[in-house]
């Protein structure tokens, strides 16, 4: 028997459904209908968790900024998890007062926990910034953060899916409270930020998520290298391993988030900026540039001659990979993520990827002007052909087979100047 059957719940207005949020705590919401074309990379994923989803509940919980502006990592992460469950909190609390309604509501995490069976896939199940964005609760800063206009990117963001269509007034904003002021690329530790706009996904991940995901797997796997106690301290000093441990007792710790510290954007924020720049860059922005900290870097990466070149008073550490790809659906997915676009400085090539065996794709891959591009099937002339068992390939890029060994037993097949495939490597270290 259908357990909505013969029920007919209450209809409710934007202005009900506001006054809800703010009620269970929230400080500012906006709505998004299911078929807003902003959610047309992720409403399958939306509808298979939610199937009965006709709007989303966007809404924005504020976090307390000095404590997020201090070098001390422990202060800035205690308020990042505060607010966390303070976040996925109200949003329980939104769905049990519309399930007392006789609606049906449900919401995805803030964070974590996530749908771990698809790593390194899409984990998440709702992507809560585009959504926040289409609500009218902010713009995205060049530092990849929504900063909303009074509280600026000071907030943490939660959703809220519920079963019935709403009228609303709620659009993007339009302007961007970003100020282009560039605090965030002075900040970032790993020059994840480049003054152009472009970001690179893996310096970050690398470095502030070394405690979460891939980075506790490389940790792991370092431990089962390690011949004994002292291979393995001459891995990790105890206060790693203490950190570590930190994460795993009380919550995973950014490294990081300096871009979030020192953005003076919002109405509520920007007085101390505006009023006394000067001072407002010598006590938030350098005390986290002139803190000594170790930076967690691929080597070969951009981000170790970042580090090396602009700070030298920071140490830096290689690590192993932090996402480990199981397929080569994967693997094309990551290209965006990893490449690496000072290593291809005056590399223009264009590579056709056909992959056979367990899972068969084709793909086009061009390299040039330091800038990658990603396509289904084989487009254009290719400079290098590679033809390669999927499953081959993929243990290739884990080190788990040889090179040699692959292309003698015909399972990788090149087809053009084999020098390309080394430059195509080294634009994607590890």
């Amino acid at each position: 028997m259908n357990a909505f059957a013969n029920v007919v719940p209450p209809m409710l207005d934007s202005h009900e459904l506001r006054k809800i949020a703010l009620a269970a705590g929230a400080d500012d919401c906006g709505l998004v209908a299911i078929d807003n074309a902003a959610l047309d990379d992720q409403r399958a994923d939306i509808l298979a968790a939610f199937p009965f989803a006709r709007t989303l509940i966007s809404f924005v919980v504020k976090m307390n900024r000095e404590n997020i502006r201090s070098p001390a990592r422990s202060l800035a992460n205690i308020e990042f998890h505060h607010a966390g469950h303070e976040c996925d909190e109200i949003a329980r609390t939104i769905v049990e007062t519309l399930e007392g309604l006789g609606r049906r509501a449900a919401y995805p995490p803030l964070a974590f926990p996530m749908e771990a069976e698809r790593w390194p896939g899409k984990m998440w199940v709702v992507a809560h910034k585009p959504v926040a964005v289409a609500a009218g609760l902010g713009r995205m800063g060049i530092h990849r953060n929504v900063i909303h206009p009074k509280f600026g990117n000071f907030i943490l963001l939660g959703t809220v899916v519920i079963d019935m269509d709403v009228a609303h007034d709620c659009m993007p904003i339009d302007y961007n409270p970003c100020l282009e002021c560039k605090l965030c690329i002075a900040a970032c530790p790993t020059g994840a930020i480049a003054p152009d706009g472009h970001f690179d996904f893996s310096a970050c991940y690398t470095h502030n998520y070394r405690e979460f995901m891939g980075g506790f797997t490389d940790f792991v796997e370092t431990i089962a290298d390690a011949k004994n106690a002292r291979a393995y301290r001459e891995k990790f000093d105890d206060a790693e391993t203490v950190s570590m441990w930190q994460s795993l007792a009380y919550g995973p710790n950014y490294k990081a988030a300096y871009c979030l510290a020192v953005c003076p954007a919002g109405e509520d924020v920007i007085g101390a900026y505006r009023d006394d720049k000067k001072n407002f860059l010598s006590a938030v922005l350098d005390p986290l540039k002139e803190k000594v900290e170790t930076i967690y870097v691929r080597r070969g990466s951009d981000a170790e001659d970042y580090v090396a070149r602009r700070f030298p008073h920071k140490r830096i550490k290689h690590v192993g990979a932090s996402i480990r790809l199981t397929n080569v659906d994967n693997f094309l997915a990551s290209l965006r993520n990893a490449f690496q676009r000072n290593k291809s400085e005056g590399l223009g090539a264009v590579y056709h990827f056909s992959f056979t065996g367990a899972r068969r794709r084709q793909a086009t891959v061009v390299i040039a002007d330091k800038r990658l591009s990603v396509e289904n099937g084989l487009v254009g002339q290719p400079d290098l052909a590679v033809t390669a068992d999927s499953e081959t390939w993929i243990r290739f890029l884990r080190k788990e087979t040889s090179l040699p060994w692959a292309l003698l037993s015909r399972r990788i097949k090149l087809r053009g100047d084999p020098r390309l495939l080394m430059a195509f490597g080294k634009c994607f270290p590890g």
